[in-house]
C-alpha cells in the first residue's frame, strides 16, 4: 500500500553527496566577506522596519542581535524530481518485485512538489554524483549483504 495517488513529486539526494557538498562548501567558500557585507546592511536597517516585505534578517541571540538569513543561503540537492509512483516502479524493478501496487487515495498525498534549486551550488563548482537509480541499487545491495 502506498499512501496517496503517487502523483506528488519528490527530490532525493544520496547521503554521501550531501556530506560531500557540506565539506566542499566549508573547504572552498570563504563566507567571511558575505557575512560582513550582510551584517553591515543589517546594521543600517537595525532601527528601520523592512520595506516591501523584504525580510532578509531575523532577530536572534547573535552579534548585534541579528543573523543574516535570506541573503546567502545555498540549496544542496539534485534539482531533479520524480513522482512517488515512478519511485515505486524504480524500486520494484531494482528488487525484482513482481506484485502490484495499491495507491490508497483515501490517504493524503502531502505536499505535491518538493524541489530545490541547486544552481547557486552548481555555479560554485559542486554537483551530485549518485543519481536516484544508482543510490537505490547501492542501498538494496547493502541491505542484501
Amino acid at each position: 500500500e502506498i499512501w496517496g495517488s503517487g502523483k506528488p513529486m519528490r527530490e532525493f539526494l544520496w547521503s554521501e553527496d550531501m556530506a560531500d557538498a557540506c565539506v566542499y562548501l566549508m573547504e572552498t567558500i570563504d563566507f567571511k566577506d558575505i557575512v560582513e557585507k550582510e551584517t553591515a546592511k543589517t546594521d543600517q536597517r537595525k532601527n528601520s522596519p523592512p520595506s516591501g516585505g523584504d525580510v532578509r534578517f531575523k532577530r536572534t541571540e547573535g552579534a548585534n542581535n541579528q543573523q543574516p538569513t535570506g541573503a546567502f543561503h545555498i540549496n544542496i540537492g539534485t534539482g531533479q524530481e520524480v513522482s512517488i509512483k515512478e519511485l515505486a516502479e524504480t524500486i520494484k524493478e531494482i528488487i525484482g518485485f513482481t506484485g502490484s501496487f495499491y495507491f490508497n487515495t483515501e490517504k493524503p498525498d502531502g505536499t505535491l512538489r518538493k524541489l530545490t534549486d541547486p544552481s547557486k551550488l552548481n555555479k560554485l563548482g559542486w554537483k551530485y554524483s549518485v543519481n536516484l537509480r544508482e543510490g537505490l541499487k547501492r542501498i538494496y545491495s547493502w541491505y542484501q549483504a
